[in-house]
Protein backbone atom coordinates (compact mmCIF):
# COMPACT_ATOMS: atom_id res chain seq x y z
CA UNK A 1 0.00 0.00 0.00
CA UNK A 2 1.25 3.45 -0.79
CA UNK A 3 -0.59 6.42 0.85
CA UNK A 4 0.28 10.33 -0.01
CA UNK A 5 -0.50 13.35 2.06
CA UNK A 6 -0.76 16.52 0.54
CA UNK A 7 -1.37 20.11 2.25
CA UNK A 8 -0.30 23.05 0.49
CA UNK A 9 3.52 23.75 0.97
CA UNK A 10 4.57 20.71 2.09
CA UNK A 11 6.32 21.52 5.16
CA UNK A 12 3.51 21.49 7.87
CA UNK A 13 0.70 19.47 7.52
CA UNK A 14 1.64 16.83 5.35
CA UNK A 15 4.92 16.07 6.41
CA UNK A 16 3.69 15.71 10.08
CA UNK A 17 0.99 13.14 8.73
CA UNK A 18 4.12 11.00 6.46
CA UNK A 19 5.92 11.43 9.64
CA UNK A 20 3.15 9.59 12.21
CA UNK A 21 1.56 7.17 9.53
CA UNK A 22 5.42 6.27 9.13
CA UNK A 23 5.67 5.78 12.70
CA UNK A 24 2.79 3.51 13.20
CA UNK A 25 3.15 1.43 9.86
CA UNK A 26 7.17 0.85 10.31
CA UNK A 27 7.74 -2.67 9.51
CA UNK A 28 5.02 -3.23 7.33
CA UNK A 29 4.51 -3.04 3.61
CA UNK A 30 3.29 0.65 3.60
CA UNK A 31 4.94 3.16 2.05
CA UNK A 32 4.19 6.98 2.98
CA UNK A 33 5.46 10.09 0.89
CA UNK A 34 4.40 13.54 1.02
CA UNK A 35 3.74 16.47 -1.40
CA UNK A 36 2.41 20.37 -1.76
CA UNK A 37 -0.13 21.37 -4.26
CA UNK A 38 2.35 24.88 -4.31
CA UNK A 39 5.91 25.29 -5.18
CA UNK A 40 6.51 27.59 -2.33
CA UNK A 41 9.49 25.19 -0.38
CA UNK A 42 10.68 22.77 -3.00
CA UNK A 43 13.35 20.61 -1.77
CA UNK A 44 13.24 22.40 1.82
CA UNK A 45 13.35 20.74 4.87
CA UNK A 46 9.76 20.69 6.87
CA UNK A 47 8.98 23.70 9.30
CA UNK A 48 10.88 23.79 12.32
CA UNK A 49 8.05 23.81 14.71
CA UNK A 50 6.96 20.65 12.88
CA UNK A 51 9.89 19.22 13.22
CA UNK A 52 9.86 19.93 17.14
CA UNK A 53 6.22 18.34 17.62
CA UNK A 54 7.72 15.20 15.90
CA UNK A 55 10.89 14.81 17.93
CA UNK A 56 8.46 15.35 21.31
CA UNK A 57 6.77 12.10 19.98
CA UNK A 58 9.93 10.23 19.14
CA UNK A 59 9.45 10.49 15.14
CA UNK A 60 12.11 12.30 12.77
CA UNK A 61 11.08 14.37 9.72
CA UNK A 62 14.98 15.16 9.38
CA UNK A 63 14.95 13.38 5.66
CA UNK A 64 11.57 14.52 4.46
CA UNK A 65 11.79 17.41 1.49
CA UNK A 66 9.10 18.96 0.34
CA UNK A 67 8.10 18.22 -3.02
CA UNK A 68 5.03 19.24 -5.67
CA UNK A 69 1.96 17.16 -6.19
CA UNK A 70 1.84 16.03 -9.57
CA UNK A 71 -0.50 14.38 -12.01
CA UNK A 72 2.01 11.27 -11.70
CA UNK A 73 1.41 10.87 -8.05
CA UNK A 74 -2.12 9.08 -8.94
CA UNK A 75 -0.07 6.63 -10.71
CA UNK A 76 2.35 5.97 -7.72
CA UNK A 77 -0.17 5.78 -4.86
CA UNK A 78 -3.35 3.87 -3.61
CA UNK A 79 -4.24 6.38 -1.40
CA UNK A 80 -4.48 10.06 -1.08
CA UNK A 81 -4.88 12.13 1.64
CA UNK A 82 -5.52 15.84 1.99
CA UNK A 83 -5.07 17.84 4.16
CA UNK A 84 -7.93 20.33 3.74
CA UNK A 85 -10.79 21.21 1.48
CA UNK A 86 -8.59 23.62 -0.42
CA UNK A 87 -6.26 21.21 -1.11
CA UNK A 88 -8.44 18.58 -2.30
CA UNK A 89 -10.14 20.91 -4.85
CA UNK A 90 -6.89 21.15 -5.99
CA UNK A 91 -5.70 17.67 -6.33
CA UNK A 92 -9.05 16.69 -7.86
CA UNK A 93 -8.62 19.48 -10.36
CA UNK A 94 -5.50 17.68 -11.96
CA UNK A 95 -7.32 14.41 -12.21
CA UNK A 96 -7.41 12.00 -15.23
CA UNK A 97 -10.74 10.46 -14.63
CA UNK A 98 -12.72 8.40 -12.21
CA UNK A 99 -10.32 6.19 -10.64
CA UNK A 100 -7.75 9.42 -9.90
CA UNK A 101 -10.85 10.89 -7.73
CA UNK A 102 -11.67 7.93 -5.98
CA UNK A 103 -8.32 7.58 -4.56
CA UNK A 104 -8.68 11.25 -2.96
CA UNK A 105 -10.09 11.98 0.85
CA UNK A 106 -9.69 14.83 3.37
CA UNK A 107 -7.82 13.34 6.39
CA UNK A 108 -10.38 14.10 8.81
CA UNK A 109 -13.17 12.03 7.28
CA UNK A 110 -11.09 9.14 8.67
CA UNK A 111 -12.48 10.25 12.07
CA UNK A 112 -16.02 11.72 11.26
CA UNK A 113 -16.66 10.64 7.85
CA UNK A 114 -18.18 12.84 5.44
CA UNK A 115 -17.61 15.94 7.63
CA UNK A 116 -15.51 17.61 5.74
CA UNK A 117 -13.65 19.33 8.43
CA UNK A 118 -9.95 20.48 7.48
CA UNK A 119 -6.64 20.80 9.26
CA UNK A 120 -6.11 24.15 10.15
CA UNK A 121 -2.80 25.73 8.90
CA UNK A 122 -0.57 26.15 11.69
CA UNK A 123 1.98 27.92 9.60
CA UNK A 124 0.83 31.59 10.62
CA UNK A 125 -0.46 30.66 13.89
CA UNK A 126 0.94 30.78 17.46
CA UNK A 127 1.07 28.80 20.28
CA UNK A 128 -0.65 25.14 20.38
CA UNK A 129 -1.04 25.04 16.55
CA UNK A 130 1.44 22.48 16.01
CA UNK A 131 0.21 20.81 18.86
CA UNK A 132 -3.20 20.69 17.88
CA UNK A 133 -2.34 19.02 14.53
CA UNK A 134 -0.58 17.17 15.79
CA UNK A 135 -3.46 15.48 17.73
CA UNK A 136 -5.97 15.52 14.66
CA UNK A 137 -3.22 13.73 12.62
CA UNK A 138 -2.52 11.09 15.26
CA UNK A 139 -6.31 10.22 15.90
CA UNK A 140 -6.49 10.07 11.73
CA UNK A 141 -3.70 7.92 11.12
CA UNK A 142 -4.42 5.26 13.94
CA UNK A 143 -8.02 5.18 12.15
CA UNK A 144 -6.26 4.75 8.50
CA UNK A 145 -3.46 1.61 10.16
CA UNK A 146 -6.68 0.05 12.36
CA UNK A 147 -8.53 -0.11 8.45
CA UNK A 148 -5.35 -1.01 6.77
Amino acid sequence: MKILMVCLGNICRSPLAEGILQHKTKNTNVFVDSAGTASYHIGKLPDIRSIEIANKYGIDLSNQRARQFSEKDYDNFDKIYAMDTHNYASIISISRNENDRNKVELILNKINPKSCDSVPDPYYGEGDGFQKVYDMLDKACDTIVSKL
